[in-house]
């Protein structure tokens, strides 16, 4: 995994060598806290040693020369409380701090081992601690050093002993034995201090790599041509990429900062949650979503085992899938219709032709008028197929203007019932605002004579039988048109396949006026539903609201 993602983050970048030198711009705030740990057990061993000293009678601390331990032990306390403020200023730098505390912890247990008698005080085992420590925290530099320097000031300290105090016996052995204890824990710190290095090392890839690869999958999920929500346990929105926001209408920026709950913003997002996470099994229905009008597919993919503990939302937008299919659907139409309506159109012309001379022949001889009525029906039954199937190629074309619904809906009906010689008291328009949408004038024209033309096939014709009803939907950025009538509906069953192309209920239709009618609003950024009711269902425009005004 390339690292070039995060410039500022690199596998080397703090790196400590063993037997290399350390820089003070490679010490981090780990290494500063580290020695004040450090330096905070150096003072309470300093001030315990006091406390037992003044304190226990039992106690051989200072037992040849109290006054020089008591200076001793003071020495180191006060020692230690001014590298804590050093540590904090950080003055001088990390190696000579360390470097002065371990010096200073090996001079001043020297004196008060001195001053407790020698070896036999048992002082000298402070010092493993201190080489401990101060091995692990330079990462194993410089103990052994430290050890040798120990080593030396307790071999001198024993000689000092010998010569200075009386009757005093001489313990080399146990000083000998000391000195290796010394080297062996200076040793185990220097092996240490290498495990932990390269499991720090590892960990700072290994953390460069995760992090690399969740900004790839970010970049992943943010190009994605589908809506990606991811949803925790609790219902809240943890991380959702831009088509997604564009969907449900949400802002970039400023809601980011809190966290969205899903039942509250997407509230039928929500419900077919909670109806998968009952049955996984359940298949859903494409999915109209207020916000934008979109019609999405939803995909549900649980986090862990459990969907209960998150769950990722995949939100497939079926108009940019269909967008593309009919721009392959219209390559494929455009060849089509281009090839073969001049060849249906002649033969057509050429029948009715001979349908019109029968016609005119017809009382002169004995021929069925019957026969010639077959002929000039079936001949227009083709010609407005051929007409249709053209329609198909030339509509996405659009020039979408700004309309006035209420306005255009009063001249509409007017001019529908003269030409479709319709009882206009059968049509009612029920609008109580002007409403302002933007589609094409031929377009919307073509899609409401068509339903119109089926609404008035269905209704019981009689007065107010179909209602053209105008509304704004809740979210105020979508206008419904509503075209209503008292026939019984359209069978169940049928529901689904009305808006296919050459599926037709009627004796003589096409059966594409339906299809070419959605095809038409979806051009125009609207769309065509069949909404279903208890007394009957109607069909619904809903196109996008460009102004409300009273």
């Amino acid at each position: 995994m390339s690292t070039s993602l995060y410039p500022s983050l690199h596998k080397h970048s703090l790196s400590l060598p063993l037997e290399s030198g350390i820089t003070a711009a490679d010490f981090t705030g780990q290494y500063w806290r580290s020695l004040y740990y450090f330096n905070c057990f150096r003072f309470a061993i300093g001030s315990g040693l006091l406390i037992v000293s003044w304190q226990s009678e039992f106690a051989s601390l200072g037992s040849y020369h109290y006054q020089l331990f008591l200076y001793a032990g003071i020495g180191h306390v006060l020692f230690s409380g001014l590298f804590m403020l050093l540590i904090r200023l950080r003055l001088p730098g990390f190696n000579r701090q360390l470097a002065i505390q371990v010096i200073s912890d090996i001079a001043f247990f020297s004196l008060m081992l001195y001053a407790s008698g020698g070896l036999q005080s048992g002082l000298g085992v402070l010092l493993l601690v201190s080489l401990a420590g101060a091995g692990l925290i330079s990462r194993g530099r410089l103990a052994l050093f430290f050890a040798s320097i120990a080593t030396i000031s307790l071999l001198l300290q024993e000689t000092y002993s010998l010569w200075t105090i009386d009757h005093y016996a001489a313990q080399y052995s146990q000083a000998g034995l000391l000195s290796m204890a010394y080297f062996a824990v200076a040793w185990l710190a220097h092996r240490l201090a290498k495990y932990t290095l390269a499991s720090e090392q590892l960990a700072k890839e290994r953390g460069i790599d995760l992090a690399n690869m969740a900004q790839v999958n970010q970049l992943v999920i943010q190009d994605l041509q589908e809506g990606v929500l991811v949803v925790d346990q609790y219902g809240y929105i943890r991380q959702r990429n831009a088509y997604a926001e564009r969907l449900f209408d949400l802002n970039s920026s400023a809601d980011k900062a809190e966290r969205l709950k899903l039942s509250d913003c997407i509230p039928e997002l929500a419900n077919r949650l909670t109806s998968w996470q009952g049955d996984s099994s359940i298949s859903f229905d494409l999915l109209r979503l207020a916000h934008s009008n979109a019609l999405v597919r939803t995909r549900f993919l649980p986090i862990q085992a459990d969907s209960r503990n998150g769950v990722v939302i995949f939100l497939e937008d079926m108009g940019r899938i269909q967008a593309q299919l009919q721009q392959l659907k219209l390559a494929a139409l455009g060849r089509l219709t281009a090839n073969i309506a001049h060849e249906i159109r002649n033969p057509l012309s050429a029948i009715n032709h001979a349908a019109e001379l029968l016609e005119e022949e017809q009382l002169e001889s004995n021929t069925d008028p019957r026969l010639v009525r077959i002929i000039c029906d079936n001949t227009r039954r083709l010609n407005k197929i051929v007409q249709d199937v053209l329609q198909l190629n030339r509509r996405n074309i659009a020039k979408p203007d700004l309309i006035d619904l209420h306005e255009f809906m009063g001249k509409f009906l007017e001019e529908f019932c003269h030409a479709e010689r319709m009882d206009r008291n059968a049509f009612v328009l029920r609008s109580l605002n002007h409403h302002w949408v933007s589609f094409d004038r031929d377009h919307l024209n073509q899609v409401l004579w068509n339903l119109c033309r089926n609404a008035w096939r269905h209704c019981c014709k009689q007065a107010d039988s179909v209602r053209i009803e105008l509304s704004v939907a809740a979210n105020e950025n979508n206008v419904y048109l509503d075209i209503v009538d008292d026939g019984p509906g359209i069978d169940p069953q049928q529901v689904k396949q009305i808006f296919e192309p050459f599926f037709t209920t009627a004796a003589g239709g096409t059966g594409l006026g339906l299809y070419i009618a959605r095809e038409l609003c979806e051009t125009n950024q609207a769309s065509l539903d069949y909404i279903e009711g208890p007394s009957g269902g109607h069909f619904r425009i809903i196109c996008q609201s460009n102004q409300s005004c009273l």
